[in-house]
């Protein structure tokens, strides 16, 4: 969904309204990400419908090559075979901690007074009007891509839990001492596992890892 060169939805000039309104009806409380595979998933079960995608001001021709790329990735995994598992209709996390293995660089946090930073970089960054999280202001989340226009945007996002970060790149991102910071952070916070430019008790999320001939473990 995200390799169709372009969105899949369709928004005229005069049936703008329209539009969004059957567009929302997608959106899913988790993020875009989500929205998508819940817009193929009524495809195909419409039967990969022409007349559905017109009602629904989705591009026919582009779901058409989500279908051709998903069958292109379908035989990949059959090629190497790996099993293809569904995470079923509502337990989604399976796919938000598979976003989290691949695009922890794209991680960003909500800023206090506004927009969101990205974790790697400090990046201001916001949420495109456009996204099923705009207005919704979840604490973190991951982006596909960053656009710009007026402002740095992140498009396609879906909330994680930091804690994935964790999990999914352990040699980027380590939980926070609990003993140095205050309850409602100790819920929340990741630590670098380096940082040049901080006292040794001290931490921000924002700084990368520096590169190392040997992997190291960490307790």
């Amino acid at each position: 969904m995200l390799s169709s060169d372009g969105t899949v939805f369709y928004r005229p000039r005069e049936k703008q309204a329209a539009a969004d309104s059957k567009k929302a009806k997608f959106h899913q409380p988790e993020g875009d990400h989500l929205t998508l595979l819940t817009v193929y998933n009524s495809w195909k079960a419409s039967s990969f419908s022409n007349s559905w995608c017109f009602d629904n001001y989705l591009q026919y021709r582009r779901l058409r090559t989500v279908s051709d790329i998903r069958k292109q990735m379908v035989g990949i995994m059959d090629r190497y075979k790996q099993d293809i598992v569904s995470c079923g209709e509502r337990n989604f996390d399976p796919v938000r901690r598979a976003l989290c293995a691949g695009f922890f660089r794209h991680a960003a946090k909500r800023d206090p007074q506004e927009g969101y930073k990205t974790l790697v970089e400090g990046t201001m960054v916001h949420m495109h009007p456009s996204s099923a999280l705009f207005n919704k202001n979840p604490e973190w989340v991951i982006y596909h891509e960053l656009v710009m226009t007026s402002k740095e945007y992140m498009r396609e996002v879906t909330l994680v839990d930091p804690k994935w970060l964790v999990e999914m790149a352990p040699t980027f991102f380590k939980e926070a001492d609990a003993t140095k910071i205050s309850k409602r952070k100790r819920k929340e916070r990741l630590e670098p596992l380096y940082n040049r430019f901080e006292k040794p008790n001290e931490w921000r999320i924002s700084r990368v890892q520096k590169p190392r001939r040997a992997k190291q473990t960490f307790g």
